[in-house]
């Protein structure tokens, strides 16, 4: 069942933070480069004794913190500033759930550059990377994306490989496609120790993956399939595969490509998993979901978000018999089961 909606209404603030959203993300990229979030901690940190820490000016630290706590990402207790454990979690380098890796690719001078001119993307249609933007083969952008967006998937990967390995501990045989760090497939291998996983991405990224595997000790249980998705021969008579944060840098045709031979792939009683922002079907909810076509818009040819109805639609054409949504909270993404034959009840 859809939320309802969360757009915010009209104002004058709306307007004006949102004309200078830039403050935002370089005040974050800002204070994760000189170590704030690192030495501030739950307990705080007076701002003398912040600017002495990360080699930086008092008056820079101490604006810099104001603006940082107003936008939601410290907090003051008069003048000291400090963190709530779900921040320290998040911003502090030193946990695992850290995510302030993924800036180097999400404001990488490659992604921003995208959003220059979006004006003419819109006339055009034509994006202004590349010609393929980061679908171009062996693009290095994705070993990038592989390594320093792998912190943030670290948690839903545990989730996904949860639904996956159901019932549990039986022998599975997984395609993980466009696996890029593999954490989806490691995660379901480090789960069920009868898993055998075969990574397909462009074989620059699947280093990245090597490494992962190797990290998690997987041995001969991982295999190596590079290439591009739409062109390698997937084999067959695989239990499970994972299409996770893949489908949506393509339109409708280029998902049915790679739906049918997913399909071909699987075994009668096998299923796809795909874990992907998902709208709501006003197309305009949930905010995150629905405002991550605008990343697509820029750096794709053709990709956008799609509602669950837009899934159904794309795999009953493709011949799977049962399609179901499975939200896997607190993953801001909710995962697609696609069963090549209907389930029995």
């Amino acid at each position: 069942m859809n939320q309802p909606s969360t757009v915010p209404a009209f104002s004058f603030d709306l307007f004006y933070n949102t004309v200078n959203a830039y403050y935002r993300s370089a005040a974050v990229k800002a204070a994760l480069e000189l170590g704030i979030f690192d030495v501030i901690g739950e307990q705080g940190l007076p701002i003398p004794a912040i600017a002495d820490a990360c080699h930086a000016s008092e008056r820079g630290v101490r604006i810099l913190c104001r603006f940082l706590a107003a936008i939601g990402f410290l907090k003051m207790n008069g003048e000291v500033p400090f963190m709530t454990r779900e921040m320290v979690m998040y911003l502090n380098r030193k946990s695992p759930g850290y995510l302030g890796g993924s800036i180097d690719f999400l404001l990488s001078p490659y992604i921003m550059n995208a959003f220059t001119d979006l004006s003419s993307v819109v006339r055009t249609g034509e994006i202004g990377l590349q010609r393929d933007g980061v679908l171009a083969a062996d693009h290095p952008q994705w070993v990038q994306f592989a390594r320093s967006m792998a912190p943030m998937m670290s948690l839903p990967s545990m989730l996904l490989a949860e639904l996956v390995d159901q019932p549990p501990a039986r022998p599975l045989r997984v395609l993980d496609v466009a696996a890029g760090h593999g954490l989806f497939g490691i995660a379901v291998a480090r789960r069920n120790p009868l898993a055998e996983i075969t990574f397909l991405d462009w074989d620059n990224v699947l280093d990245v993956a090597r490494e992962n595997a190797s990290h998690a000790e997987l041995g001969e249980r991982a295999r190596w399939l590079p290439g591009s998705a739409f062109e390698v021969d997937y084999g067959e008579g695989y239990d499970v595969i994972l299409l996770t944060n893949f489908l949506h840098h393509f339109d409708e045709a280029g998902c049915a490509l790679i739906l049918r031979k997913a399909h071909a792939a699987l075994k009668p009683d096998g299923r796809v998993y795909t874990f992907e922002f998902i709208a709501n079907e006003d197309r305009i909810s949930p905010p995150l979901a629905a405002t991550f076509s605008m990343m697509m818009l820029g750096t794709t040819p053709l990709g956008e978000v799609y509602s669950f109805s837009d899934m159904q639609r794309m795999f009953g054409a493709a011949g799977y018999e049962h399609v179901e949504l499975k939200p896997i909270p607190p993953a801001m993404e909710k995962v697609v089961v696609s069963y090549k034959t209907r389930p029995p009840r």
